[in-house]
């Protein structure tokens, strides 16, 4: 199986603000399972400087919901301020927000070439035919987006339809927002047909896309049906919520978010006063003085991993990473840029780079794990050279 992984070049496009794309990919398969890190574009510290403009440090919803909560519990952790900030069902930026694009946060790959989404489309129906040519398999993407990439990746599956014209095809999203949802259903069935809606169905949506593909929509990975599948993650474990931790003479304390004493209506990072369960994550061997560990990916992989080891397939993971060896990467962006990640939460992406050697501890040698490699790598072996001077 490939993994890849690479950063976007570090100049943006002309006419287009900074891509906050790539770091690292995997790949899973019944025999395998591939992964990748890449260095991140972005480095440093992004704890709150206390010197931002007094309209970005304003009160928002989910500092209020936040302040509550601290006031009533104590400090939480970062993982715990992630988890709310991103996905809150009420005020949580991810399940009311469209961020992608140019009047978004940030643009992904997907969103400005279709060539990216076109080589990944020939490297499932290459695993496909390498595997035995299955008579049926589902493709199941983490995080669609707007669903642009799904719909190059279609695109593919239709130009090849004399070769898949005999596997029975199913598309499976997993996305707990509405908001993109429907966006990704426009994008990929035009509502020609209309959608089955059942928000207290596990399938919370279904429908047909402008291919003819059955297409249905899950909130959880656990929803989605068991059979031979290809499963793609691109720029969704970099969301998922981490626990920072620093090492200090009286060993390792976990990085938490408090209160700031001496503004009320301010967050800052503290360390806990002793050690928490969470430390549990962290490996005997650790070198590092700072690490930051996603249990959420831990259990994504191993679900992964059980899915492939029992049915067959692949998973492919593109996203911002490393291999064991970054510190603090956890940061915000707004507007495309850099936005301390404890001002006006709510109102900006958070995200942190993927530890890919922390994902391949996880696959327990149950599949094979590949990489990780550049993305750079990855697209010039499917022929990104070949396809830049090609028209379809």
């Amino acid at each position: 199986m490939w993994a890849c992984q690479d950063a976007y070049p570090s100049s943006p496009p002309p006419g287009r603000s900074l891509v906050r794309s790539w770091l690292g990919m995997n790949a899973l398969v019944r025999r395998g399972v591939a992964r990748v890190g890449i260095p991140c574009i972005w480095r440093g510290k992004c704890f709150s400087s206390g010197n931002e403009p007094a309209e970005s440090n304003r009160v928002t919803p989910m500092l209020r919901h936040l302040m509550y909560k601290i006031k009533s519990t104590g400090p939480i952790s970062v993982a715990e301020y992630m988890k709310e900030v991103l996905t809150n069902p009420a005020k949580g930026y991810y399940v009311h927000h469209d961020m992608l694009g140019e009047k978004g946060d940030f643009i992904t790959s997907p969103e400005i070439s279709q060539i990216f989404g076109e080589l990944l489309g020939i490297w499932f129906v290459s695993e496909w035919m390498t595997s035995g040519k299955s008579t049926a398999f589902q493709l199941v993407e983490l995080g669609p987006g707007r669903g642009t990439l799904a719909g190059d990746i279609l695109r593919v599956f239709s130009q090849l339809g004399s070769v898949l014209k005999t596997c029975d095809i199913s598309i499976h999203l997993v996305e707990v927002s509405q908001k993109l949802s429907e966006i990704q259903a426009l994008t990929l069935t035009e509502e020609k047909l209309p959608l089955e809606r059942d928000a207290e169905s596990l399938v919370y949506m279904k429908g047909v896309t402008k291919s003819g593909i059955p297409i249905s929509w899950y909130r959880d990975l656990k929803d989605v049906p068991k059979g031979y599948s290809f499963y793609l993650a691109h720029e969704f474990f970099d969301a998922l919520p981490v626990h920072k931790f620093q090492k200090t003479p009286q060993g390792w304390r976990e990085v938490l978010v408090d209160i700031d004493p001496q503004v009320s209506d301010k967050l800052r990072f503290v360390l806990a006063p002793c050690a928490t369960p969470a430390e549990a994550f962290i490996q005997h061997d650790e070198r590092r003085d700072h690490v930051e560990v996603c249990p959420d990916a831990g259990i994504i992989i191993q679900e992964l991993s059980e899915r492939i080891a029992l049915a067959g397939g692949a998973a492919l993971i593109a996203d911002y990473g490393h291999d064991g060896t970054k510190t603090d990467t956890f940061r915000g962006f707004c507007g495309h840029q850099l936005h301390d990640v404890l001002i006006a939460p709510g109102t900006a992406d958070l995200t942190a780079d993927v530890d890919f050697s922390y994902l391949r501890r996880m696959a327990q040698g149950k599949v094979a794990s590949l990489g990780p490699v550049e993305q750079r790598t990855f697209l010039k072996n499917m022929g990104i050279d070949v396809r830049l001077k090609t028209q379809w």
